[in-house]
């Protein structure tokens, strides 16, 4: 049985892609995910869940209810059951009581009804709009004022608002309303009470919002009055003001124009509504990405969130709730920044939500990473409220292909393919019987190029390989010994803290350098908080390592890197297509020198290298199927003693027992093989075992557990992990202890598995990375001893 205990896990990158419920519950899509996230969880656990089903990357995430999501991805429609709802990834969603409105890049947008069968919630589809080529990006959905009319709003690609209006029980467009002047991103509804106007904010690529009020006409206008030469001659003014020399700046349209919706009363007659422009908030200086209205409470003001790819967050209210005047002329202002200063940074925010009924705020990035910031005390109204960054979720941003234990467990390392390296420790909570809080703590490498692998050479020393022909080695800065200590995470000895106080990058370099504790930079960038975990603004920005050393010597991209276990050798292979290349190269790393010969015999890219707990034999598995194994003779080089071809495709992975006595080969053949030396004594090996997997078996790790078994994880292509157990004295009889399903365990291939090290005892922890752009920690319990 497993469970899980952290999930690092990031937020696509959609505008749509997360949701908050009445309850503190965040839902937002990681790769095929919907991940949940309660925001004020008293011991700050991040993640507590991943909801399997879809077929490609979520797109949009919403509540029905506290107990109920519907998510869209770039394939389909999930919802308990699967509806295939578009034929083009869906782009927008939106929900109002029991109407949900979905919007494709097949330039639909389908109304549908939210009931319910004997299996749960049911959809029933009631209508298609078609938009003529046009693709929806955002919509919103509302109740006109004083009335039970739906009105819905749609914003895509051109630079008009649509309005639409359900008469009789379909939906009619009634208006365009006009004045941005790029594609509408964000819309959203907001009605205090039945006796204010409708307010829709919309959002655009031009960087500006908004406001248009929708309100009731107490006296109806004749409708041959409508379009009256007095419209006529205020058309005319509104363009001579849009008219702009040349030279002078602006040409932005100010439209006083009213706007006339006419629907169907409930006394038979018709009622007419008035759509006017009310203000422009103008603060942002990139594209608006995302609006949403604070949660109403009784005699609360407005408030409006936005979020922009200028990496700026910005609360907006009227100058009315700033100054507590209810009466008289009113302004919006932005009354409340966040974010990061002085320029936008790789794509700024993607979205962003109200959590915990207005009292929190969370923006997501481009690279997936969230900001929380949390209001101390709301009820003192917009002009008196403060707010305090406090800690958010992170994860990588594409598929993790790496990760490693510090030699003695206390933190993990993660590598991946959104070109960061990461490491991650868990931080005791209060409550003793309760387990840690597991949280990112440094980015270490932020590179140009695709990571790979990494491994630790000890507890503040990693080498890392990337799309690269180098091996790049990192020293942990003074912060970093600071913040683990003072989180309880680890600890360390008083030399130890003597290294330089962070890292920086050149302008146009790769190579992090370190800083000195006299430097300008080392005073303005490098001190830290380190009584807390960092934010993801530091993270990003803070907790560089510094590059100690380079190693060089193949001739093409790095593949694979492995380490001996007494942390003396290095090993790397790369990318080859003959024998020439298909090496492995060892290095000493005390001094970054080469140790004998390269490893030669393979034909094709070796994927996977694993040494001995003794190091005396270092194990490697290519793509050409077959495994190798070398022997330490005299301390001066390895030489090759066997090798074996059974595999019928390629080996991906391969790992020690820990008492050296076996090792096991993990193939897209669908088997993990076990190989044992021939009892006559000579260097042959032969399989003893052949396990036969549902999926290809991608990745493999083995343990003892302190008992009289030994324990097998077997990562698959399919994202499951299964549990098999031996004797400790025979290694032919395995046993399917436990299968960990997509569930708590991953949906894409997985590429690497490890044993947590524990002193004393056998190890119950596992740490899994796939490509579905999760890192996993996983709490394993054995039912056999």
């Amino acid at each position: 049985m497993a469970s899980s205990a952290y999930i690092a896990a990031s937020a696509n990158r959609f505008n749509h892609v997360a949701d908050s419920s009445d309850e503190g519950l965040v839902a937002f899509g990681t790769s095929k995910f919907v991940s949940l996230w309660t925001v004020d969880n008293e011991y700050d656990y991040g993640v507590s869940q991943t909801l399997p089903g879809h077929g490609g990357a979520v797109t949009c995430v919403r509540f029905i209810d506290n107990n109920t999501i519907v998510s869209g991805d770039e394939k389909g429609w999930t919802l308990v059951r699967t509806i295939q709802a578009h034929s083009k990834p869906i782009s927008a969603v939106t929900l109002f009581r029991d109407t949900l409105v979905t919007g494709a890049s097949d330039s639909l947008v389908k109304i549908w009804e939210i009931g319910h069968d004997e299996k749960g919630i049911l959809l029933e589809e009631k209508q298609t709009l078609s938009l003529q080529k046009r693709y929806p990006l955002t919509l919103a959905l509302g109740l006109l004022p004083q009335s039970s009319v739906y009105v819905l709003a749609i914003g895509g690609t051109n630079t008009d608002v649509q309005l639409w209006l359900r008469s009789d029980g379909t939906f009619v467009q009634n208006a365009k309303l006009a004045g941005h002047e790029d594609w509408i991103r964000a819309l959203d509804f907001h009605q205090v009470d039945e006796t204010r106007p409708l307010v829709l904010a919309s959002g655009s690529q031009d960087g500006n919002i908004r406001l248009w009020n929708i309100e009731p006409i107490v006296s109806a206008v004749p409708s041959a009055e409508l379009g009256s030469p007095g419209d006529d001659l205020l058309d005319a003014f509104e363009a001579s003001l849009a008219e702009v020399a040349e030279g002078e700046e602006g040409g932005r349209q100010i439209s006083l124009k009213r706007h006339v919706l006419t629907t169907k009363s409930s006394a038979g007659g018709t009622q007419q509504y008035s759509v006017t422009f009310d203000a422009l908030l103008v603060g942002h200086e990139a594209g608006i990405t995302s609006l949403k209205w604070r949660p109403s409470t009784q005699g609360s003001s407005p408030a409006l969130l936005s979020t922009s790819t200028d990496s700026s967050v910005i609360l907006w209210a009227p100058s009315s709730a700033l100054s507590h005047m209810e009466n008289g002329p009113s302004l919006w202002i932005n009354y409340q920044r966040f974010g990061d200063v002085g320029g936008q940074r790789l794509g700024g925010f993607v979205g962003g939500l109200w959590g915990s009924s207005g009292g929190r705020l969370l923006a997501w990035g481009w690279s997936g990473g969230w900001r929380h910031w949390k209001c101390l005390d709301p009820s003192k109204g917009p002009g008196s409220e403060v707010w305090n960054e406090v800690g958010a979720i992170t994860g990588h941003s594409g598929p993790v292909r790496g990760l490693d234990w510090s030699p003695n467990g206390d933190y993990l390392i993660s590598t991946g393919l959104d070109q960061t390296t990461r490491i991650h420790g868990g931080i005791p909570v209060s409550e003793p019987s309760a387990g840690p809080s597991w949280h990112e703590l440094s980015r270490p490498q932020i590179h140009g190029y695709d990571l790979l692998n990494v491994v630790f050479i000890d507890s503040l020393k990693f080498a890392s390989i990337a799309d690269e022909k180098v091996v790049r080695v990192f020293e942990a800065p003074r912060s970093f010994v600071e913040v683990l200590e003072n989180l309880k995470v680890s600890q360390f000895s008083e030399e130890q803290h003597q290294r330089p106080a962070g890292a920086s990058v050149p302008a146009l370099g790769l190579s992090n350098k370190a800083v000195g504790d006299g430097s300008h930079q080392a005073l303005s960038i490098w001190e830290l908080d380190v009584s807390r975990r960092p934010f993801e603004g530091e993270l990003a920005s803070s907790t560089l390592w510094p590059e100690a050393e380079k190693i060089f010597g193949h001739g093409y991209e790095s593949i694979t890197l492995g380490i001996s276990n007494s942390r003396r050798f290095i090993a790397t292979a790369c990318k080859s297509t003959n024998a020439e290349h298909a090496v492995v190269r060892i290095y000493d790393t005390q001094l970054f020198r080469s140790f004998g010969h390269p490893l030669a015999g393979h034909g094709l890219t070796v994927t996977r290298i694993a040494f001995s707990p003794d190091d005396k034999l270092a194990l490697t598995v290519s793509r050409d199927r077959t495994w190798r194994l070398f022997e330490l003779q005299n301390d001066t080089g390895f030489v090759p003693v066997a090798a074996d071809k059974s595999h019928g495709r390629i080996i991906w992975d391969c790992a020690w027992a820990p008492e050296c006595d076996f090792f096991a080969t993990a193939s897209r053949d669908k088997t993990v093989k076990i190989w044992q030396r021939s009892a006559d004594g000579n260097a042959s090996w032969s399989a003893v075992e052949t396990i036969k997997t549902p999926e290809a078996a991608t990745a493999v790790a083995i343990s003892s557990t302190g008992s009289q078994r030994r324990r097998l994880a077997v990562g698959l292509e399919n994202g499951h992990i299964l549990v098999y157990s031996c004797p400790v004295n025979n290694a032919r009889e395995w046993k399917l202890e436990s299968t960990v399903d997509s569930r708590v365990a991953h949906v894409d291939h997985i590429h690497r598995l490890s044993w947590r090290p524990k002193t004393g005892g056998g190890s119950t922890q596992l740490a899994s990375c796939s490509d579905d752009g999760t890192l996993r920690i996983l709490n394993v319990q054995f039912d056999t001893d």
